[in-house]
């Protein structure tokens, strides 16, 4: 049943990997930082690579015109949360890219 996966022992090494490269990759997440802007740069929030907002920037002609405000940050944070979100997608796939996929290989089953 499952000898397409070969040793146990080998399998064992390859989830401690996986895991491993999990946390380093959680660890570089900290250091990332993405910025998305929104109305041409009048408004601008970084978040770090785990999704936490760090910054949030707003030009002081947009201090009298609430509705507009609103609309920019609300706009900002949806896009640097879909960054945030691209970004742990694509770092996922390089540790699955690495050669650490144990569902890669292996041959199709008859």
């Amino acid at each position: 049943m499952f000898e397409g996966l070969g040793n146990m022992g080998d399998l064992g090494k390859m989830l401690e990997e996986v895991q491993k490269k999990a946390r380093e990759l959680e660890e570089k997440a900290e250091s990332v930082e993405l910025t998305a802007k929104s109305g041409g740069g009048l408004v601008k929030v970084t978040a770090n690579g785990k999704g936490e907002i760090i910054d949030i920037d707003i030009d002081d002609s947009l201090l009298e015109d609430k509705e507009a405000l609103q609309i920019l940050l609300i706009s900002a944070v949806n896009d640097v949360f879909k960054m945030v979100e691209d970004n742990k997608k694509s770092a996922a796939m390089s540790v699955l890219g690495g050669g650490l996929n144990p569902f890669a290989g292996g041959g199709g089953q008859s």
